[in-house]
């Protein structure tokens, strides 16, 4: 089993050839910060709206070194936060507003693979959540009701029953399940990739293996140079406390996935899962997972959820005990995948900010701009973050300004040791809820609800 080497995504997909380091100082007009998907978004977005812009992208690694080339392949509508903490600032018409756009962005991504020829194994077959205790079946119902009462997904968001569910993926001990439309399967790596070429063929300029250490109004320093720019766009993400200043600002989540060998015919045959849905369950430390374009699952879940001080892995390595723990849901889950090989394990961080919704905003007294905090959701939100900072950026008034995730301002996490016990702390309540859920809860575990309160989730 490969442990690391970034991801098995990049692993399947090959590394793209090294792109050039900056080399000394320049100037630009845009100077991005950060070459995930955000900052790739919106540097496509920018030189689409204004070709004549010298667009300039700074990233430490190589283009989706981070969260945008490890994570679950989930192109899905899911909101980024709180609905209610963004209608506290919005009304019910802003949060109606957001999840509108994020679905409209699900069919948007769509449209520009077509459009840039880029094969990123790209399936909307839509998204299925199971419960498979009694209390994960309550949850579930809940979130339904609540997604209902908002006004979201009443024309199209459904409970399954549990013959419904096994009609698209036999899962061992469910006992119904969510199925909504809004979400595609994905290649991470290649659509990463994909969209980093269209950037470039639009003019962006992406400088690889160059580290910034500090950004300040006007000037971004790195490891190789200065780069001028009126506008400095932070997407870092995950990466954001790397930044003096930023240590307190998005907490790093991690977050680790495996990947099975391909599967023989017979257990597909066994588990039934024939389309591309995507698949999560109702856990309070919950799972989610695909079925890859060549026959795999790959599945995911948090591992150690946050390290000391901010730290975060190292080439993607994770740990032993997080990947038998990832295993022991996979067989669970699926029996017939037992005696199937784990052929990659790997991990990543994902931005949480101390209110845990998502945030885009620029400063025009600055000329600093920012976008993340997307808490694990966030293949479709970078999409839709990336256009609305490239228009915050170039100073437009358009409806995806006007969004309630615009220019949000957050109370900073708590220094350590705090924040290290604090997350911790609200694992440690989920596992133990899930465990006590498992042995027949009737209903959610109040331990999960402590958990929620401690760190304001």
């Amino acid at each position: 089993m490969i442990n690391g080497d970034v991801s098995f995504w990049w692993h399947q997909a090959g590394r793209p050839a090294p792109r050039e380091a900056l080399d000394g100082d320049l100037d630009c007009d845009v100077c991005i910060v950060g070459g995930g998907l955000s900052g790739l978004w919106t540097a496509y977005a920018l030189a689409g709206l204004d070709p004549t812009l010298d667009v300039v992208v700074l990233e430490a690694e190589f283009a989706g070194f981070g969260a945008s080339g490890r994570n679950g392949g989930w192109l899905s509508a899911e909101l980024s936060g709180s609905k209610q903490r963004y209608a506290a600032t919005h009304g019910r018409e802003g949060v109606t507003a957001l999840v509108s756009a994020m679905e409209q962005s699900v069919d948007d991504v769509l449209e520009v693979c077509r459009s840039e020829g880029i094969d990123a194994d790209v399936v909307k077959n839509g998204v299925l959540y199971v419960a498979r205790s009694p209390a994960q079946l309550v949850r579930m119902r809940e979130g339904l009701a609540d997604d209902l009462a908002w006004g979201i997904g009443a024309d199209h968001q459904a409970e399954l029953t549990p013959e419904q569910v096994g009609e698209r993926v036999r899962v061992e001990g469910v006992l119904g399940g969510v199925f909504s439309p809004h979400c595609a399967r994905v290649q991470p790596a290649k659509l990463v990739a994909g969209v980093a070429e269209a950037a470039e063929r639009r003019g962006v300029r992406i400088l690889e293996r160059t580290r910034v250490t500090r950004i300040e109004p006007g000037v971004v320093t790195t490891s190789r140079g200065r780069v001028r720019a009126p506008r400095v766009l932070r997407c870092l993400e995950g990466y954001t406390a790397s930044l003096p200043g930023q240590r307190r600002s998005w907490l790093p989540m991690n977050s680790a996935m495996i990947v099975t060998e391909r599967l023989s015919d017979a257990a597909w045959d066994d588990i039934g899962w024939s389309g591309a849905e995507l698949l999560g369950d109702s856990a309070n430390a919950y799972c989610y997972a695909q079925r890859t374009a060549d026959g795999r699952i790959a599945l995911g879940g948090r591992g150690i959820p946050y390290r000391f001080g901010s730290r975060t892995d190292v080439d993607g390595q994770t740990q032993d005990w997080t990947v038998s723990s990832l295993t022991d849901i996979l067989h669970g889950m699926f029996p017939a995948t037992r005696s199937s090989r784990i052929d990659h394990a790997w991990c990543g961080v994902l931005g949480v900010p101390r209110d845990w919704c998502a945030s885009v905003g620029f400063d025009p007294s600055t000329g600093l701009g920012w976008a993340g905090g997307y808490v694990g959701s966030g293949l479709t939100t970078t999409h839709l973050a990336g256009r609305t900072l490239a228009d915050l950026a170039l100073a437009r008034d358009t409806d995806l300004t006007h969004l309630p995730w615009v220019d949000r301002r957050v109370r900073r996490w708590e220094p350590e040791p705090l924040r290290w016990l604090g997350v911790r702390a609200m694992y440690g309540l989920y596992r133990e809820a899930d465990r006590r859920e498992g042995r027949g809860l009737a209903r959610p575990s109040r331990l999960a609800r402590l958990g929620d309160r401690l760190t304001g989730r």
